[in-house]
């Protein structure tokens, strides 16, 4: 049965067809709160700080989040009160689905009257951005560039963690364009270390793109670096005058 997906939508000013960002969601924590599956999830200061640059934003909501159809199933636990699962069979099942989702959304984007496809970034936060570095390695015609904000699809707490995230991130290797990662110290997935050794596979790979490791503010949480944009925006501002450019 056909399913629905909800996306949030920033418009530009000015007259279309835009250059877009497809902007990815991440997690629920640690996927043990039900009630979070249903919030619609944005990311007001990416995707405003886009908008403002004249990019059209869009951030899909994949199954069974926000208002989306369908049940919420990347990578759960048997028992799905206990949330994530650590291991890789169910975890990287769970990051197919989101492939499948995200092929739905791309399909979708490809036919707005108001997408300029030779204009295209995506990126996302924490699991949307390792997401995105995949997506774009497998799909490397699609993309001119790709915003990674501290991704990875299993906190580094999990014993497979290094096997799981590195695995995809080697994905990115076949885009040939410039990516841009930002990590923040303090993040209590993701430590600096573990997120350069994702950097470091994704690099041998054939990967391109800096790893930018940022002080998020005082007592802030590394992990909600979106949130802060005094700490990225000359950053990505680089980022997207060296896309220009080429």
């Amino acid at each position: 049965m056909p399913q629905t997906l909800e996306m949030v939508v920033y418009r530009p000013h000015g007259q279309g067809p835009y250059p877009v960002l497809v902007f990815n969601h991440g997690s629920t924590g640690r996927g043990d709160q039900a009630s979070w599956f249903k919030l619609t999830w944005a990311s007001p200061d990416v995707a405003q700080y886009f908008a403002n640059q004249g990019w059209l934003v869009l951030l899909p909501q994949r199954r069974g989040r926000g208002q989306s159809d369908g049940v919420y199933d990347e990578g759960f636990s048997a028992d799905r009160t206990q949330g994530y699962s650590c291991n890789a069979e169910p975890a990287l099942k769970g990051f197919e689905r989101a492939v499948e989702d995200l092929d739905a959304v791309m399909t979708h984007v490809l036919q707005r009257p108001d997408v300029d496809a030779q204009r295209m970034l995506i990126g996302g936060v924490s699991r949307g951005g390792i997401l995105s570095v995949a997506y774009a390695g497998r799909h490397p015609e699609l993309f001119r560039g790709v915003v990674n904000f501290v991704g990875g699809w299993v906190g580094d707490a999990c014993p497979e963690a290094s096997v799981i995230n590195a695995s995809l991130m080697r994905q990115g290797g076949r885009f040939k364009q410039p990516m841009v990662w930002l990590y923040g110290n303090r993040d209590p997935y993701y430590k600096l270390s573990h997120s350069r050794a994702n950097h470091e596979a994704f690099v041998v790979s054939g990967g391109l793109g800096e790893f930018l490791a940022i002080e998020p503010p005082p007592g802030r949480n590394g992990h909600m670096l979106h949130n802060e944009p005094t700490v990225w925006r000359d950053h990505m501002s680089r980022y997207l005058k060296g896309l220009s450019a080429r």
